[in-house]
């Protein structure tokens, strides 16, 4: 199978990387900007014509929240109109897309697990531009995945748990904002959520969407704690309120903890406790430390 893969130099695109060595019988192909500029319906047409991909799976994405709120074109872009492109391109030559959407797409004010169900109300611009990259698919109506995930990070590029064990280095305490509650998701658990839906997709007839993120629930005051302690440094945080810390312009949702019982019945998948696949990040971190 040759899989054509987006947003490869990312933290989910670098983790599918590492992943793909275990997968010898299919042939990967790994793109970023650099390489191929998913805004562009010519310049993807021209990819897929001379790689013919049984399934892209699309990791590119606009991620700066805040930013959107000012300068929401790139993100809808990015997120809205290319994904709108990859979509029309999977159906007019008949491969698979997986595209990876986010928890942000509710508003936060359920209270219980968000399931696939749920109607989504968008709170911010960034968003509001994923929630349109979703739509998109669905209009296209290709043979399509789309995989809601939460709180991502990894042992690759920018994210909290790197940023979190920088500044326990150099402070004594931390300001971590407690009143917004969701799961962590391990960027290789992620992926190989992804490897398995990679065989099923271009049976799908149709787009089907699921959530995925690791088991268990916490705040992002609770995940610093917990990537504190089990980094072994000496740091105390100090949970605060949403308003209280300030500085966000995009509004995220209260309440995110999604519910996987469709991917995990469907796919037979076991999915980790955050706790245990954050300790499993922490001691590749400290590898290269």
């Amino acid at each position: 199978m040759k899989v054509l893969v987006t947003g490869a130099n990312g933290q989910l695109g670098l983790s599918l990387q590492a992943g793909s060595n275990a997968y010898p019988g299919y042939e990967f192909l790994f793109t970023d900007i650099e390489d191929l500029d998913i805004t562009s319906y010519d310049a993807v047409e021209k990819l897929v014509l001379s790689f013919n991909p049984e399934v892209l799976i699309n990791c590119a994405s606009y991620n700066a929240v805040d930013k959107a709120e000012d300068e929401p074109l790139p993100a809808l872009n990015i997120n809205g109109k290319a994904v709108q492109k990859l979509a029309g391109l999977a159906r007019k030559h008949s491969f698979g897309l997986i595209h990876i959407s986010t928890d942000y797409i509710f508003d936060g004010k359920k209270g219980t697990p968000y399931t696939e169900l749920d109607e989504p109300h968008p709170q911010s611009k960034y968003a509001h531009s994923k929630f349109i990259g979703e739509q998109a698919i669905h209009t296209a109506r290709p043979n399509a995945a789309i995989i809601r995930t939460s709180w991502l990070y990894s042992e690759y590029a920018h994210n909290f748990v790197k940023t979190i064990r920088k500044l326990a280095m150099e402070r004594d305490e931390l300001r971590v904002v407690s009143d917004q509650q969701g799961t962590p998701t391990y960027a290789g658990d992620l992926a190989n959520a992804i490897f398995v839906v990679l065989d099923k997709v271009n049976n799908f007839n149709g787009v089907r969407t699921y959530n995925y993120s690791n088991e268990g629930l916490t705040s992002w005051a609770g995940f610093a704690a917990a990537i504190i302690e089990y980094s072994g440094l000496d740091c105390k945080v100090i949970p605060v309120t949403t308003e209280e810390y300030g500085a966000s312009m995009a509004a995220r949702p209260a309440f995110s903890l999604l519910d996987k019982s469709k991917i995990k019945k469907e796919f037979n998948i076991d999915i980790p406790e955050w706790q245990e696949s954050l300790k499993k990040c922490i001691k590749e971190l400290k590898k290269e430390e």
